[in-house]
């Protein structure tokens, strides 16, 4: 299992938005805060089921020990907007490179089909979703998830409303892709039922 210290090293988008919202002192104080915070929240849920940290400890434990120090600083508002900021910076980087691999010849159909093997394993029952699996199509993809780990875990950890950027975060990654849309009615961290992904070649 990794150390905090070890799932830091990688948030270094949301460390730079920090550093722009406090001074360095500041920041660098909170940033070690943060690492406390979270080898604290890792030992309390060491013991789930091993698929779920691959989500847990790379993304919903950090961004809730950054979101929580951070109020302690300051206000709910302003922690909200560092977390939410660099999540837009990260996520729309991600989307533009992913445009960019979908210039390439064959390279729309290639990422449709690879959906299915995707989502399944990185997003199925052993990370702890639960989803609804639509027949197959061709040239289109299509599933809904009806339990999320970021909604279960944020409200856990007393920010539910963390998980709405993580439902955002795939809008910006796959919205604006060449030859493909992405459809999406709702998601449950703005209080639907459920999370739709709909892919399609167009």
């Amino acid at each position: 299992m990794k150390t905090a210290k070890q799932i830091l090293k990688k948030k270094k988008f949301i460390k730079d938005e920090m550093d722009r919202k406090f001074s360095k002192p500041v920041s660098d104080e909170l940033w070690e805060k943060t690492r406390v915070r979270l080898d604290g929240i890792l030992k309390q849920y060491e013991s789930i089921p091993t698929g779920e940290h691959s989500h847990t400890d790379n993304y919903i434990f950090p961004a809730a020990a950054i979101y929580l120090t951070l109020m302690e600083e300051s206000s709910r508002d302003t922690a909200y907007a560092v977390i939410e900021n660099a999540a837009i910076k990260n996520s729309s980087d991600a989307g533009r490179k992913l445009a960019k691999l979908m210039k390439l010849p064959g390279m729309k159909n290639l990422f449709v089909s690879v959906w299915d093997p995707m989502t399944k394993k990185m997003f199925g029952s052993d990370c702890g979703f639960k989803n609804v699996f639509y027949p197959k199509k061709k040239g289109e993809y299509r599933m809904d998830v009806v339990a999320c780990p970021y909604n279960r875990y944020f409200a856990e950890l007393g920010c539910p409303e963390l998980t709405k950027i993580f439902c955002s975060n795939d809008e910006r990654c796959y919205g604006n892709l060449p030859g493909l849309e992405f459809k999406r009615t709702g998601t449950i961290g703005t209080g639907s039922d459920r999370c739709d992904f709909y892919l399609r070649k167009i």
